[in-house]
C-alpha cells in the first residue's frame, strides 16, 4: 500500500492492560448510566440499543420529515481517524466538569493517556520514537468510550 492515509497507529496492549481496561470501563459505564449522564441518542454501551436502533432512529426521523412535507437531507461523516484527534487536556477537563470524575479516578485517566509513544516500522526500518500527545489508544477497550465522552453534548458544556 502506497497510500500514507492507510497507515494508522495500532496499540500493542498487553493482556493485563486490557483486563484492567474492562474493569474500568464497566465501572465507568455503570456510573454514567446510574447518574443519567449517557447522551440520550447514544446507542453503543446502552442496554437494548445497537447500530440497528441508531439507523432506525435516523430513518424514522427522515420519514417523519417527509410525511410532514419537509425536505430531509442526510450528511454522513467519515470518522475513521477521529480517535487520533482526541485532545487529552480537553478530554480530562470534560471528564471532570461534565461527568463529575475527579480525584484518584481522574489522575488514573491522565496517567492512562500520558507517556505513550509511537514509531513507524516498514520492513526492517524504524522511525524515531515520538510522544503521542493526542488520541486514544487504538484497539483499546476504553478508547471508544473516551471518544464518546469527548464528543458528546452535555448540559455542563
Amino acid at each position: 500500500m502506497d497510500d500514507v492515509r492507510s497507515y494508522r497507529p495500532i496499540s500493542n496492549l498487553p493482556v493485563l492492560s486490557k483486563l484492567l481496561e474492562r474493569l474500568v470501563s464497566r465501572q465507568l459505564l455503570d456510573y454514567i448510566t446510574a447518574e443519567g449522564l449517557m447522551p440520550a441518542l447514544q446507542s453503543a454501551y446502552r442496554l437494548f440499543h445497537s447500530t440497528e436502533t441508531a439507523v432506525l432512529k435516523v430513518l424514522a426521523d427522515i420519514l417523519r420529515a417527509l410525511d410532514n412535507g419537509d425536505v430531509a437531507i442526510l450528511t454522513l461523516l467519515d470518522l475513521s481517524a477521529a480517535f487520533d484527534t482526541v485532545d487529552h487536556v480537553f478530554l480530562l477537563r470534560r471528564l471532570e466538569t461534565s461527568y463529575g470524575i475527579g480525584g484518584c479516578a481522574l489522575r488514573w485517566f491522565a496517567s492512562y493517556l500520558s507517556g505513550r509513544t509511537q514509531y513507524v516500522r516498514r520492513g526492517m526500518s524504524f522511525s524515531d520514537i515520538t510522544a503521542v500527545l493526542c488520541g486514544v489508544p487504538q484497539g483499546s477497550v476504553l478508547g471508544p468510550i473516551l471518544f464518546l465522552f469527548y464528543t458528546a453534548n452535555t448540559a455542563a458544556d
